[in-house]
């Protein structure tokens, strides 16, 4: 039997890139809740996508920037609670190293994305209230500790 009385459960499968040049970090601010947030460029895998291929698009659409990915950093599973402390969704995000290729500064960005920042990671962590989720820090964290897979681990059957 599936998840409560029959429902089928899913968590939400998203991607993020740690793009790094110069000793910064390529991060995006953005309205998220109502709030002002900070958030490595991420978003939710599309239908018949691969996961390299939304990461590559999602850190185009949310900074300008064309990338190329260099390694797989991890995946991380979280459960986020709603406001008023209620359940939440939950996510599962694939977390990728990438470097700048070629910036594409007339381009929009995607809506809800105020721009894109380069921090150092002392920036980023001194802003560490303004983070989306725990997750910002932890990947990055997991980055600068230097965990790097190859990309080959995840495979995309079409």
């Amino acid at each position: 039997m599936s998840y409560r009385e029959g429902r089928f459960w899913q968590p939400d499968v998203t991607v993020a890139t740690v793009v790094v040049r110069d000793g910064k970090l390529l991060m995006v601010e953005e309205r998220a809740q109502g709030r002002l947030v900070f958030n490595q460029p991420a978003g939710h895998l599309e239908p018949d996508e691969s996961l390299l291929e939304a990461a590559r698009r999602e850190t185009l659409e949310e900074t300008g920037w064309e990338v190329e990915l260099t390694a797989f950093i991890g995946a991380y599973q979280w459960k986020a609670t709603n406001p008023d402390g209620s359940g939440g969704r939950h996510y599962l995000r694939f977390a990728f190293a990438a470097t700048p290729v070629r910036h594409l500064p007339d381009r929009p960005l995607d809506d809800g994305i105020v721009q894109a920042h380069w921090l150092t990671p002392e920036e980023l962590q001194q802003r560490a209230e303004r983070h989306r989720s725990p997750l910002v820090w932890q990947v990055v964290q997991d980055y600068l500790g230097g965990r790097r897979s190859p990309l080959s681990l995840l495979q995309h059957v079409p």
